[in-house]
């Protein structure tokens, strides 16, 4: 097993060579690179904010907007990377001795170690702010999510003479089963009664989803009482509302799953772009460092 040793001491015993790495260089690359990260990040969302408009007709599209977000985004990693590490490879301390090779893979190792604790570094600071951004962005989809339902809900209750399918009573269905007649008597002064026991059959046969022949024969015949219409007509009039209310909810149940599916792509293409840039920032950092032991060496030379 081989030991990297120093020369012996004048008591005879050996001295460990001290470590091929230079933190104080590394830090020093790192703590610059996650600076003009940061600083290129707030340069880019302040160029941002000032392309996008809540006019219509006016500022980019989404998608350029998009495009170049994460062109921005790689090009941060480029310059932050490349100069930390370029300042990590010029200000690393040289060994005298050693071949040109072992020296490039020090200044790349440099280059690399500074790229990672860069990224480390930076993760922390941005912990606070992807916390708000993130929770920003779960409240903003749960109201949203919220909204929708509210509205498939609000269509649906008007549907059903503004009951709450929510919070809908099986038991008064049942009981206004019970106390049915064959012939409805007409109330030319107070209608609420008779909308609200229609409502609750007609909610119930949302939530079922279809509403059962004896539910739909006793409402066309309230209906035709109050309103004078024949029993036809009324039941068309039911047949064309629950077609509507299905409509209605169809509709929304589509736009839900478009943005849900907007959303995966959204996250996807982040997660790679993410990658892909971190990826350049690597390279370049290690690039940077060799460049910077060059430059170092020539100097020393």
């Amino acid at each position: 097993m081989t030991e990297y040793t120093s020369r012996g001491a004048a008591d005879g015993t050996i001295a460990r060579a001290p470590s091929a790495v230079s933190w104080s260089a590394v830090l020093g690359g790192a703590v610059v690179s996650a600076s003009i990260s940061l600083m290129l990040l707030a340069a880019g969302a302040g160029l941002g904010f000032t392309s996008i408009s809540p006019w219509s007709n006016a500022g980019v599209t989404a998608a350029t907007f998009g495009i170049a977000a994460l062109l921005w985004l790689a090009l941060v990693h480029l310059i932050s990377a490349g100069a930390g590490g370029y300042l990590a490879g010029r200000l690393r301390t040289k060994r005298v001795g050693l071949h040109t090779d072992e020296v490039a893979f020090r200044d790349t190792a440099h280059g690399f170690m500074t790229w990672a604790v860069s990224a480390i570094v930076s993760a922390v600071l941005l912990a606070s702010a992807a916390s708000a951004v993130i929770g920003g962005t779960a409240r903003l989809g749960a109201n949203a999510a919220s909204s929708l339902g509210s509205a498939v809900s609000g269509v649906a209750s008007q549907a059903a003479g503004r009951v709450d399918l929510s919070n809908l009573d099986l038991s008064a269905y049942v009981t206004d089963t019970l106390f049915r007649a064959d012939r409805p008597a007409p109330s030319s002064t107070d209608t609420a009664p008779a909308r609200a026991e229609v409502g609750r059959i007609v909610a119930m046969s949302i939530r079922s989803g279809d509403m059962a022949p004896a539910d739909k024969t006793y409402v066309a015949s309230v209906i035709a009482t109050q309103t004078g219409i024949s029993p036809p007509d009324a039941e068309k009039r039911i047949n064309d509302a629950i077609a509507k209310t299905k409509e209605a909810a169809a509709k929304a149940e589509q736009t839900a799953r478009e943005t849900a599916d907007a959303a995966r792509k959204g996250a996807a293409s982040f997660a790679l772009a993410t990658f892909i840039a971190m990826l350049i920032g690597a390279l370049a950092s290690s690039y940077g460092a060799t460049v910077g032991g060059r430059a170092r060496d020539k100097a020393e030379a």
